[in-house]
């Protein structure tokens, strides 16, 4: 009973040990922040692995013909749920305002890619109804149907096509990362405005384009090349823009281009080919089966001798399976493709291999496996600070001890035993580490929930932007915190305070009575 009273005599009475509470608990809360932060980050990078990567993929740079046929096995297998087909390259885009940037394109199948990934949820320009939560005033573009035309702009963009401004008919179009052009302005609330760019005319005076991209051209400039790897003549093209994405990824969204798979194949090369066999007189005459109006005479014997190419198979595992399950059903489906098409398609041991088929995990190991050294390392310097703290309790017990020496005394002389005294200054201890852990974890929560806030702020008032998202990927700071790193933080938290209080508690409990009573 006299711990009790005398812990709660000591816990607000004495100053100095709840300074070192204090400590204890900026310490869990730093350690809790900067794990939630890091340890957020990598649990987004690898989350992310759906948002146009898939579960898994079959890759082969040069192209994977009679894919059709593989889709149908792949998705006959229970552990993968759906299969897209997409083009994946990388080339040369020019804006409307003339400016030329290196991006990765990617040709795919609208409705197709989204049973896969996200592509239509991450589609910007649509029409909704609820605001962004921080948008309170409701100034979000898309809440106004009298603005654009919304749904026709996220048709456009699902369909990738766009109606030709002169004949009406669906042209192939372009969807656009939304920090590509650098025609929108994300604003504080989440929401993206425009904001217009201006063209330099030929006679030095400027031309100001449309607010909108998707009212734009834009023009790729890809280089295709054939079956062995070879590069062939460069190709451009011109293509309207149906539309922006946004996946919250900063270099997806200002790296990406999506164009359909079919009008890519063409770009690239990689569609279907007639192969000539023969004609009436055995040798190939490109004249002698035409007609004088240009028209053929219809006797050439015509096969498709080159099927259409894809770079890459997108698989998204079923409900129940993991990557790693989607990864290894691919390679097993694989092997029984070639042998199928022995001859006509990459062999199973050019693709069943790390580099042909992997999960989003293997194709970001090495940003993964940097993030992961570096957030074990910073924790690590952290808890060293916490431990400092241990040693200050442990050096403040070790004053207050030399300060109490004569109570020591009484209490061993009226009956109180060895282990009564250590178990006081023990459980002293645990309470001041529970104290300053409770401190600490709700000061990390509120700096976490509300850190891309404290970010913000910080850059309008002071211009200070720790979170470049060109530098760490994300365009939003990982803002949740993890129970169970908030339950080491703080088992860790109270378990170092009892650290630096067992010592003095030793040498308290073997303090002689009679020594401590003629103690001045």
């Amino acid at each position: 009973m006299y711990q009790l009273l005398l812990t709660r005599v000591y816990l607000t009475s004495k100053i100095m040990p709840l300074l070192a509470s204090v400590g204890l608990g900026l310490c869990t809360a730093l350690v809790l922040v900067v794990w939630s932060v890091m340890g957020g980050f990598l649990t987004t990078l690898l989350s992310s692995g759906r948002v146009f990567a898939g579960d898994a993929t079959i890759n082969w740079p040069a192209g994977i013909p009679h894919y059709e046929a593989l889709i149908k096995k792949l998705e006959a297998d229970p552990a993968i749920g759906a299969v897209a087909p997409i083009i994946d390259t990388f080339g040369v885009v020019k804006l409307p305002d003339d400016r030329i940037e290196g991006v990765r394109i990617v040709g795919i199948e609208g409705k197709s890619y989204s049973r896969v990934v996200d592509f239509d949820k991450a589609l910007w320009w649509r029409p909704i109804k609820e605001a962004l939560p921080k948008d309170r005033d409701r100034k979000d573009p898309r809440l106004n149907p009298d603005e654009q035309d919304w749904q026709a702009i996220y048709e456009n963009s699902i369909s990738l096509t766009k109606p030709d401004r002169v004949t009406g008919e669906r042209v192939p179009a372009a969807v656009v990362g939304i920090e590509l052009s650098g025609m929108t302005q994300r604003d504080g609330a989440g929401y993206y405005t425009p904001v217009g760019l201006a063209k330099p005319r030929p006679d030095g005076s400027v031309q100001n384009l449309d607010l909108y991209l998707h009212n734009h051209q834009i023009v790729l400039n890809i280089i295709p090349q054939d079956s062995q790897g070879r590069l062939m003549t460069p190709t451009s093209k011109p293509l309207p823009v149906a539309g922006e994405f946004r996946t919250g990824i900063f270099e997806i969204d200002r790296r990406t281009v999506f164009v359909q798979l079919a009008e890519l194949q063409r770009l690239m090369l990689m569609d279907a080919v007639a192969g000539v066999k023969s004609s009436p007189s055995g040798a190939f005459n490109p004249y002698e089966n035409v007609a004088p109006d240009g028209t053929s005479l219809g006797n050439v014997e015509t096969t498709g001798a080159t099927p259409a190419r894809v770079s890459t198979l997108v698989l998204r595992a079923e409900e129940g399976f993991t990557p790693d399950d989607v990864r290894q059903s691919a390679m097993r489906v694989y092997t029984e493709f070639a042998e199928e098409f022995r001859g006509s398609v990459p062999q199973a041991f050019q693709i069943n291999n790390p580099r042909g088929v992997k999960t989003w995990a293997m194709q970001m190991s090495t940003l993964v496996n940097a993030v992961e050294k570096e957030t074990a390392l910073v924790l690590s310097l952290f808890w060293f600070i916490t431990i400092v703290c241990s040693a200050l309790i442990l050096a403040i017990f070790w004053a207050m001890i030399s300060e109490k020496t004569k109570d020591i005394g009484i209490l061993r002389a009226i009956g109180a035993s060895r282990a009564g005294i250590a178990g006081m200054w023990i459980s002293y201890g645990a309470i001041l580490g529970v104290v300053g852990v409770a401190l600490g974890l709700g000061l990390a929560y509120i700096v976490v929930l509300n850190i891309n806030s404290i970010h913000d702020w910080l850059g309008y008032s002071l211009g200070l932007y720790v979170w470049d998202p060109r530098v760490y990927y994300f365009s939003k700071i990982p803002d949740r915190v993890n129970p169970a790193n908030a339950l080491i933080v703080a088992g860790a938290g109270i378990g170092f305070a009892v650290l630096g209080s067992i010592i003095p508690a030793m040498r308290a409990a073997f303090i002689r009575p009679v020594t401590a009573l003629r103690f001045e």
